[in-house]
């Protein structure tokens, strides 16, 4: 970016010099023997003297690739190792009841790939046959129902990008800054397009009850996760999905069936969903009194908190990816809202005390992540970045002291505030908080 441009001129026009025709490259290839007709040296060797880089032909240019068959499944390029969830061993007390993070600061667009979904189990991944696995509907219904997967697959389907967040995600910092990186601080979210039946559908079938008001889901692991639905949600956009991305569902995001509840916190889109109960109160199981409940300073707990607040941040810079040398740059970020689309996001340089607006990337959906971009030319200084995002019902995300007079200190859930990232002369990023 920053090379002159005569001396890119010139490495062009040597290129173009160099370039291999088809018919010589066939040659070789015909002769068995690409990289040494060159007169190159070894792959590795070459690197290390910098030898692939232009005006030079590279090495991966002198030989034919595998074929189509050589990866029947596909992964991503071995050099793009280190894009992998996380985890963060003190948090939990063992894999089976545990989490790890997506890697959002590595990633782009707003789709996380299937593979990238961060993870929240509490009793582990069960292995479950679709042709085995059994929907029941029942409670306070005119005609309890049990559905096979072939029975769910053959009703009207229905897409949705829409996000997913651990409503503890940046839980650990409401006394203080201390998670090593983006990852971890707001690492616990993603972005699929879902596949699915919405839930009016199947209840429709079963034909709802006077006076019910409620539905209890269950997961068929281990743990039996259990959570209480307002049933005016379930009949608005819950969708019953099968699919994520285009495929079938991953096992660890609930294979083969889940709930996916748009905007609201990710325990209640229960993974690997069995059974759906209706009834006219909520049921105050374990996951919803001892856990998800917000402790407030007066020794209260607020309960069904199921919203998921307009929440941003920058993921670029940021601990893992610090600024190489003076110049110019473009901050990058998501913000996304339970609430609904987002309207605006906003980011600071001096700790909120300026901010401007950034742009917004296409498309912006309701209840999705969405990109923002702006452009910043880094003299060298030390700054503190921020962002702020503003959704469609002119709710603001709040700052943390904002959020303390409210809420205290004691909770782990439902933590939003603007985030900082302090700016180092020498380009390194700390994770900070300011008042």
């Amino acid at each position: 970016m920053n090379e002159d441009r005569s001396e890119v001129a010139r490495r062009v026009a040597a290129m173009e010099r160099l370039r291999p025709s088809r018919r010589g490259f066939m040659k070789v290839a015909a002769a068995g023997g690409a990289v040494a007709a060159f007169g190159g040296p070894d792959i590795k060797r070459a690197l290390a003297a910098g030898e692939n880089l232009p005006p030079n032909v590279p090495e991966w240019m002198k030989t034919l690739g595998p074929g189509v068959t050589a990866s029947p499944y596909g992964a991503p390029s071995k050099y793009e190792k280190e894009v992998v969830r996380r985890n963060v061993g003190w948090l939990t007390a063992s894999e089976e009841s545990s989490i790890n993070f997506t890697p959002i600061h590595m990633l782009e667009g707003i789709i996380t790939p299937s593979g990238l979904c961060f993870e929240r189990h509490h009793g582990g991944v069960p292995e479950i046959d679709p042709a085995q696995h059994r929907l029941v509907i029942h409670g306070m219904v005119a005609r309890p129902l049990i559905f096979t997967m072939d029975d769910i697959v053959r009703f009207p389907s229905v897409s949705r990008i829409m996000f997913l967040e651990c409503p503890a995600n940046g839980g650990m910092e409401w006394r203080g800054a201390q998670m090593a990186g983006c990852q971890f601080t707001h690492g616990m979210v993603h972005c699929c397009e879902w596949t699915g039946v919405k839930l009016s559908t199947l209840l429709a079938e079963a034909g709802v009850a006077k006076g019910a008001k409620w539905l209890l889901a269950e997961g068929a692991d281990a743990a039996a996760m259990t959570r209480s639905i307002p049933l005016d949600k379930a009949l608005d956009d819950v969708i019953v999905a099968y699919a994520q991305n285009g495929e079938r569902i991953r096992p660890e995001q609930g294979y083969p069936l889940r709930l996916m509840v748009p905007g609201w916190e990710g325990n209640v889109n229960v993974k690997w969903v069995r059974r759906i109960k209706l009834g006219d109160k909520p049921w105050h199981h374990r996951e919803e009194t001892s856990k998800y409940t917000d402790l407030m300073p007066d020794g209260t707990a607020r309960q069904f908190t199921f919203v998921q607040e307009a929440n941003s941040v920058v993921t670029f810079p940021c601990p893992e990816r610090p600024l190489d040398g003076k110049g110019t740059y473009e901050i990058r970020g998501i913000a996304w809202s339970g609430r609904g689309k987002i309207k605006r996001v906003d980011v600071s340089l001096d700790g909120g005390d300026n901010w401007r607006s950034a742009q917004l990337q296409e498309p912006v959906l309701s209840k999705a992540l969405v990109r923002f971009r702006l452009p910043w030319k880094w003299e060298g200084g030390p700054a503190l970045v921020q962002s702020r995002a503003l959704d469609e019902t002119g709710y603001v995300q709040p700052t943390i002291e904002q959020l303390r007079k409210v809420r205290g200190v004691n909770s782990i859930y439902h933590k939003n505030a603007i985030h900082t990232w302090r700016v180092n002369p020498n380009g390194k990023i700390d994770n900070v908080q300011i008042a």
